[in-house]
């Protein structure tokens, strides 16, 4: 029996993982100031020693500013990159590629801690000004976001460059740039929350420039041998939203720039009046699908993936070229383990777990 091609490895540029199985970004909301401790070292760890091919840091903020909650991860100070370069020793250690992923939360920031309910942090009560593409409050009684001047976003640009330079040198091999969720890089995208006349709003091209910019920023300080991923929201799931035309237009652009090598994709959070027809296992694949085959670039599917056999289905079919899990992979970090096992594979375990039951 042939191993399947979900654990066969596979390549981006220079770089070579082990199998497709991506532990994909998952917010902690347990650093400090922006910086990190063991509680990240050991969960990353965790998972690479659980065998993924290739693992995420959670969203890791360009500024202060930039981060969702006061408890979010940054690399913006050569504190913050000296934790970062241990997160990325531990994941290679463990066999797996370390990934990371450079987000700004935009008008989504100065957020609590989702066990603290997740509401918006007024300035009085500590919080700040998110700023944004507009002044559209991502959610009512939200603090007004600081409308960016053009001046302004070129700074923004800067500091994921400043970003991208840092992971560099502390041992990363694929960056993400982060344009979903309704954080920055979306909001720019959406026309939900960008209702500008300048150059960087009106049609999609312009609504795309803020990306663009972006890339090819991120591009000046990360290696060409070295592969970028962006992260997009491939619908709005709202009425006057982004829809799956406009992402996979947007997804033609990022391929004929020959910078980006995947997107990895989502949906939502934009817009707090979403509604998504169904959640069930896969229900973003035809996404990842759609843009494989329609926009001629490699895709991730994310998204209520638990059973193996589906994980092994959409990359066996075409839909995908690698699958991301989060939550599974929270339950269960040796998942990708006990994925090989259950579909007839050698699981590649650390030497240190040669002893154990698989």
């Amino acid at each position: 029996m042939s191993t399947p091609l979900l654990f066969q490895p596979i390549s981006f540029r220079s770089v070579t993982a082990r199998n497709r199985i991506v532990v994909s970004p998952m917010c902690q909301y347990s650093a400090n100031d922006g910086l990190g401790d063991d509680w990240h070292v050991q969960t990353l760890g965790s998972k690479a020693a659980g065998g993924a091919g290739i693992v995420f840091t959670e969203a890791t903020h360009v500024s202060a500013i930039g981060r969702i909650t006061p408890h979010c991860l940054g690399l913006y100070t050569p504190d913050h990159q000296a934790l970062l370069a241990r997160l990325a020793a531990v994941i290679t250690q463990c066999g797996s590629v370390p990934g990371i992923q450079i987000a700004h939360a935009g008008r989504k920031a100065s957020s609590q801690v989702p066990w603290e309910g997740g509401k918006p942090i007024p300035v009085e009560d500590g919080g700040w000004v998110p700023v944004a593409p507009s002044a559209l409050p991502s959610v009512p009684g939200a603090t007004q976001p600081h409308a960016l001047s053009a001046g302004e976003i070129g700074d923004v640009i800067g500091q994921f460059a400043a970003t991208a330079r840092m992971a560099r040198e502390a041992g990363f091999k694929i960056a993400e740039i982060h344009a979903a969720h309704g954080y920055l890089g979306h909001s720019f995208l959406s026309p939900v929350s960008n209702h500008r006349n300048d150059s960087y709003g009106g049609d999609l091209e312009g609504r795309s420039r803020f990306l663009l910019e972006v890339i090819e920023a991120v591009r000046g300080e990360w290696p060409s041998d070295l592969p970028l991923w962006v992260r997009l929201s491939c619908s709005d799931w709202v009425q006057g939203g982004l829809t799956i035309e406009d992402t996979i237009a947007v997804s033609r652009k990022l391929a004929a720039t020959g910078q980006v090598d995947l997107i990895d994709c989502s949906s939502g959070g934009v817009s707090h009046e979403q509604k998504i027809p169904s959640l069930h296992p896969g229900y973003q694949v035809p996404f990842a699908d759609a843009i494989r085959n329609q926009a001629g670039i490699a895709t991730g599917a994310v998204g209520m993936i638990t059973e193996p056999t589906h994980a092994a289905e959409i990359v066996a079919n075409g839909r995908a070229d690698v699958v991301l899990l989060a939550r599974a992979l929270l339950a269960d970090p040796g998942w990708p383990l006990r994925a090989a096992k259950a579909l007839g594979v050698k699981p590649e375990v650390p030497k240190q777990y040669l002893r154990a039951t698989l």
